[in-house]
């Protein structure tokens, strides 16, 4: 029924008798029995629930004469419509109004590179920066660390990469098929090899001559990583350990655990000997030599911001024009300005 039809019969109404409106309510009051045998539900529309909505506010004896549904049901309309009159009512104003986005980001990045830092310690710093926040605020965008607060182990290598030092073995066939060794000490904090020789025969009294050549008098490491290799034996561990060298041995058959070493290991040999022919052990010293000047005064390490273990320095182009200085025998070359 529409509402149209609705106000006419509420018209109509006013101006009958009262028997015939009793009568006309007994009839309808059937009807609607009848209804309620019928196995499905009669469907309502948003204007039916607004009227019921409507009459039980103002009428106290509504439940009596409902029977298309339940008076709950009816409760449960108007609670809606309440809500949605609040939500319509609040329209354009959400609340407290957000703060920057660039702010936003700013806790969640110190929240993040900071585990240990609580919510005072990143207001503290954002006042430092220029921004004004609430600790509530602070509070609301920081990162929630699921773990105890603790530093990377990125952030413990690099604490520590002054004391930390690799060593590892390669090895270079000659023309002659003979079987070179070659042992390198590096250094993690610049990537600069500290030493290394090469030997036909290795054993662990000469690789222990090699620790004491590449670190005399007081500049012995903290920490030396190397694999289990049975070269390293008792004499060399002895010796390390009286200079103050503690050991940290590598998982059986886990190069990946000293990164550093296997990485230069492998660069030494794409970037040189893969190009050139070994003859003997003094041709191979003076190959290696060529490319370790190369390697820590010309090329440039991701890891060292884009420079070399030697830090060279940024050429403007107002000091001349580039040239090229050929390395490790033409391999590679240095770029730098000259006037």
């Amino acid at each position: 029924m529409g509402w149209t039809q609705m106000i006419f019969v509420l018209l109509r109404s006013l101006l009958r008798s009262q028997a015939e409106l009793a009568a006309e309510n007994l009839a309808l009051r059937q009807q609607l029995a009848a209804l309620e045998h019928k196995s499905r539900r009669p469907r309502l529309k948003n204007c039916d629930r607004i009227f019921w909505a409507w009459v039980s506010r103002f009428w106290s004896n509504w439940r009596s004469v409902l029977v298309i549904v339940q008076p709950d049901t009816v409760v449960r309309w108007h609670q809606r419509g309440l809500r949605l009159y609040w939500r319509w009512k609040s329209r354009g104003r959400p609340g407290r109004p957000k703060i920057d986005a660039e702010i936003r980001k700013l806790i969640r990045r110190m929240s993040r590179e900071n585990a240990t830092w609580g919510t005072p310690r990143v207001q503290s710093e954002l006042r430092l920066l220029g921004h004004e926040a609430s600790k509530a605020t602070v509070g609301k965008y920081k990162v929630r660390h699921h773990k105890p607060p603790s530093q990377t182990g990125r952030t413990f290598l690099d604490n520590h990469l002054l004391d930390i030092v690799a060593v590892d073995f390669f090895t270079i066939p000659t023309a002659t098929f003979r079987i070179l060794f070659c042992f390198i000490v590096l250094r993690h904090d610049r990537r600069r090899v500290a030493h290394f020789n090469v030997t036909a025969h290795p054993t662990a009294r000469w690789t222990a001559q090699q620790i004491i050549e590449a670190f005399p008098e007081d500049q012995a490491p903290r920490f030396l990583i190397r694999d289990r290799d049975s070269i390293y034996g008792e004499y060399f561990r002895q010796r390390v350990k009286h200079m103050g060298i503690e050991q940290v041995v590598i998982a059986y058959r886990s190069p990946w655990q000293s990164p550093y070493v296997e990485r230069i290991i492998g660069s030494i040999r794409r970037e040189c000997l893969d190009h050139s022919i070994v003859l003997n052990e003094c041709h191979l010293r003076r190959i290696l030599t060529g490319y370790f000047d190369y390697y820590h005064h010309a090329r440039a390490h991701l890891f060292l911001d884009h420079n070399s273990p030697v830090a060279r320095d940024v050429e403007t182009p107002e000091r001349g024009k580039v040239t090229a200085i050929p390395q490790v025998g033409g391999l590679h070359h240095r770029y730098c300005r000259a006037a």
